[in-house]
């Protein structure tokens, strides 16, 4: 597997799969398997023409739309390096992440994005616009016409073919350099866990910048000759999602907690006529409450799969099982799938089953280590694991249970709090939607806990109901102090609730002389 590139899967799957539908546009067309590779090898040739070299960095940010798909495996092809990015990123921050980088270009659709164009012209990288119309892609950089074969070009296993940047939740993001081994195999992973074949057919729902929606969604479908659709406004729509999802006869479909309430709250206000048989429904990313899990199943008459995964190990860790290989535990992210974990505690020993510690993993699918920066490899990288930083046990059975991230438990005066645990009760409460629980800081105990709920639509409860409901089912210790009832919660582009955003977001709504900001 660590010989094999994602390149020469891809390309595997376009020789056995010609004529099979790859991706689609929803509502306005599809494109092959022998077609995707053609236009593949065509933005190669246009990129190494315009002067794109191997090793060079070459950044990306569109919707959810075919350009992104096609110019974004045409860089990794050219034995460039692939870097998706954010449209809604300020200038500043495309500024930062370009630099980062050392994106050599930039490729937008052509109406591009003010901000990231700002942000490349400040830092002298060129732009260029692609376009796919009349079957073919285009694009507006000058290309040398004596370049007129990719033959040539040999893409190697330990090529970086995808930076992405960690999400930032307790400092500044990470650079995360990760190679055609790694991506392999990952979606090999992917692939093997979820059986996936080229009967499947899916709906992007997560956006392709990330690595949830890039690898589980897109590659692992195209790698196995399975059929992608793109949602026709470039991201997920609740309104068109099941349409989508039933003219496309998808099979599975993968997405964040948050987005799998947002679809349970319409199946409930308005119901599909009919919905499709799907083999399983994916949830990663963010812990996926029980009571959630349950509601899903009974709505979708599909098991609800929860999985674990990260950008450093290109994705995917662990998974429950599909009906057919084992059980799937609710609370549990599953058993490790193509690489080794262990529960180490901060000596390096592993814990037995039972026994909480950090998880810990290594394996083909995992980066070589953060780019310049030698501080976080060192804490990263020791005993000859990756530390994810992240908390949890393995039952008896080997399946993996998170307690939370090791620098979000909430200690309060010495008692450790797991915010997953208070967010699954709060979640099985039959009027809360949404709810994130956090720690603040407390004159007393030194933390506490407080927690932001949403409700149902059409439910009204109050504080003192949500709290007299949490005394019945928590420790009183862990009850949260405040509870505030809210419309929303901020959460990242991918969906992802940062417990230290929300932390600062609601304790900024209070005066400071009753509870401080510092240290949220």
């Amino acid at each position: 597997m660590e010989n094999m590139t994602l390149t020469a899967l891809l390309k595997e799957a376009a020789v056995k799969f010609p004529s099979h539908r790859a991706l689609s546009l929803s509502g306005k067309f599809d494109i092959t398997y022998s077609k995707l590779q053609q236009l593949i090898d065509q933005a190669t040739l246009s990129l190494v023409s315009a002067g794109v070299k191997p090793g060079d960095s070459v950044a990306l940010t569109y919707p959810n739309t075919i350009e992104f798909v096609i110019m974004f495996l045409a860089v990794i092809r050219a034995r460039g390096i692939a870097v998706p990015l954010n449209a809604a990123y300020t200038a500043e921050e495309f500024e930062f992440y370009l630099s980062d980088s050392e994106s050599k270009l930039l490729l937008t659709s052509p109406e591009g994005i003010d901000s990231a164009l700002s942000a490349a012209k400040k830092l002298n990288i060129p732009h260029t616009a692609t376009c796919f119309s009349n079957n073919e892609i285009t694009l507006s950089a000058k290309t040398d016409s004596s370049v007129n074969s990719v033959d040539a070009i040999v893409n190697e296993p330990s090529d970086i073919a995808l930076f992405l940047h960690t999400s930032g939740t307790t400092s500044r993001p990470k650079g995360v350099p990760l190679t055609q081994a790694n991506l392999a195999a990952s979606v090999q992973n992917i692939k093997s866990a979820y059986k996936l074949t080229e009967s499947d057919s899916t709906v992007i729902v997560l956006p392709l910048f990330h690595v949830h929606g890039l690898l589980a969604g897109l590659l692992s479908s195209l790698i196995a000759g399975a059929a992608v659709t793109l949602p026709a406004a470039g991201r997920f729509s609740a309104t068109t999602f099941w349409s989508d999802m039933i003219k496309y006869n998808a099979t599975w479909y993968t997405a964040v907690p948050t987005i799998h309430q947002i679809i349970l709250q319409r199946h409930v206000s308005k119901p599909e006529q009919s919905y499709p048989k799907l083999r399983f429904i994916r949830s990663c990313s963010a812990s996926l409450a029980p009571s959630i899990l349950s509601q899903l199943e009974e709505a979708f008459g599909a098991p609800v799969l929860e999985a674990y995964a990260m950008t450093e190990a290109s994705h995917l860790m662990s998974t429950n099982p599909l009906p057919e290989i084992g059980v799937h535990k609710p609370g549990s992210v599953g058993i490790p799938v193509g690489q080794e974990m262990a529960i180490l505690d901060e000596h390096g020993v592993q814990q037995k089953a039972g026994v909480s510690g950090e998880v810990c993993i290594r394996g083909p699918n995992v980066t070589k280590g953060y780019k310049n920066n030698p501080e976080a490899n060192k804490g990263a990288f020791q005993f000859g694991w990756f530390h994810t930083g992240d908390l949890g046990f393995l039952d008896s059975d080997g399946y993996l249970h998170l307690v939370g991230r090791i620098k979000e438990l909430i200690n309060r005066g010495g008692e450790k709090i797991s915010p997953i645990e208070v967010d699954a009760v709060l979640l099985s409460h039959p009027d809360v939607a949404q709810a994130v629980s956090f720690g603040v800081p407390d004159d007393k105990y030194g933390e506490e806990i407080n927690c932001a709920i949403i409700l149902r639509e059409g439910t009204k409860i109050d504080e003192a109901e949500v709290l007299r409901f949490c005394k019945n089912n928590l420790a009183s210790f862990k009850v949260p102090k405040k509870v505030f009832i809210t419309d929303t919660v901020p959460k990242t582009a991918t969906g992802k609730i940062q417990r230290r955003i929300v932390a600062e977001h609601f304790l900024s709504q209070i005066s400071v002389a009753k509870v401080p900001k510092s240290g949220a």
